[in-house]
């Protein structure tokens, strides 16, 4: 099996000199300035007979008689049998500061048994916020993001053709009622709560204003006092300290990833004194029954004779290795690496160092 390592060692690079800066519109949020999610439920129309069946999703005829109702055509009492349509949920995030008019990408997935949107066309779907008030309205034909082929006998469906999305697909009807321009004070919410960066946007803040205009809260907020920023507007104001470069702080973090093998780990990963020992046991087990048959007309009877053969082998693994003190997680994933260790046996030495309590940093495994 080969070995998938991804590493993130700042430390072995040539000329590294600590983290990059990072803009401080990348570390943190701001209060207020946030999207909405958006839901309506709508059809699909114009499929290539891969639509929902009536039989087993009645909603999508349902709501396909009130569509044809508003449009003047009455069908009551009609029974529908097609095979082009599919009933479809409709979601989109709103984002800050949308304005009616404007466009914004939607995401249609089946929830009946079609097999697959593509070709499809959306017709006119209102959208939902958590409100119950309609804020867009989406219309367009899917982009289906799979491909199904096949016969009478086989078929072959390659990633998912019940989901697609229409770039542009929905017009914004309401605004979000939020005055921006009336804040005299916004928090900066930290997407990684850390002291150290807390204090470090703190400090380039008031640096850049040359006096106190901001505040640390908590490990994962900072206040800004607008007011005392002296800008024209709140706008302002975030437009100028939204790109101060801020070293952040990071913990120490490892990410592992048993299905495919993959080792993420920062620079700071360190592991105390410890000894590690590893070596695999394999037991195999065969049954190989024999019959045995009584000589002609003696009278007697079959009988099947079990026969069982057990092994133990043991494969050779990595004898008993000491750590010493202060070694880096980079260090030990090197030697594991050179000695061919597969990545099951990596992991599981791994988790046995964090463990042991020898792994200082947090171990995520997926």
């Amino acid at each position: 099996m080969r070995l998938a390592l991804v590493a993130v060692l700042a430390a072995a690079l040539p000329g590294h000199a600590g983290a990059n800066p990072v803009r401080i519109k990348d570390l943190v949020e701001f209060d207020g300035v946030r999207g909405n999610d958006l839901v309506g439920y709508g059809l699909v129309v114009g499929l290539n007979g891969t639509g929902d069946g009536i039989r087993n999703a009645p909603f999508t005829e349902e709501i396909m008689t009130n569509i044809l109702e508003r449009l003047g055509i009455n069908v009551s009492g009609e029974q529908f049998r097609p095979k082009n349509v599919a009933a479809v949920f409709v979601t989109a995030t709103l984002p800050a500061f949308a304005r009616a008019g404007g466009r914004i990408d939607v995401t249609v997935s089946a929830i009946g048994d079609a097999k697959s949107l593509m070709g499809g066309t959306l017709i006119m779907t209102p959208l939902n916020a958590a409100d119950g008030q309609i804020y867009a309205v989406a219309q367009g034909t899917v982009i289906a993001g799979g491909a199904v082929a096949g016969g009478d006998g086989a078929e072959v469906i390659q990633g998912v053709p019940t989901a697609g999305m229409i770039p542009a697909g929905a017009f914004v009807e309401r605004e979000t009622e939020f005055d921006f321009s009336d804040l005299r004070s916004m928090r900066l919410a930290l997407r990684e709560p850390d002291f150290t960066t807390a204090a470090r946007i703190e400090t380039r803040i008031n640096a850049s204003f040359g006096r106190e205009v901001a505040v640390m809260l908590d490990a994962g907020t900072v206040e800004l006092d607008i007011g005392a920023t002296r800008a024209r507007s709140p706008a302002h104001a975030i437009g100028r300290i939204e790109n101060l470069p801020v070293e952040p702080e990071r913990r120490a973090r490892v990410v592992v990833d048993q299905r495919s093998g993959t080792i993420v780990m920062g620079e700071d990963v360190r592991i105390s004194r410890v000894a590690v020992s590893q070596g695999n046991l394999t037991l195999r087990i065969q049954e190989t029954p024999l019959v045995v048959q009584p000589n002609p007309f003696s009278g007697g009877e079959t009988v099947i004779v079990p026969r069982t053969e057990a092994e133990i082998e043991e494969e050779p693994g990595i004898g008993l290795a000491e750590l010493p003190e202060g070694t880096s997680l980079s260090e030990v994933v090197a030697g594991l690496n050179a000695l061919g260790v597969s990545p099951r046996d990596m992991i599981d030495i791994l988790k046995s160092i964090k463990a042991a309590g020898a792994l200082h940093a947090d171990f995520v495994v997926r």
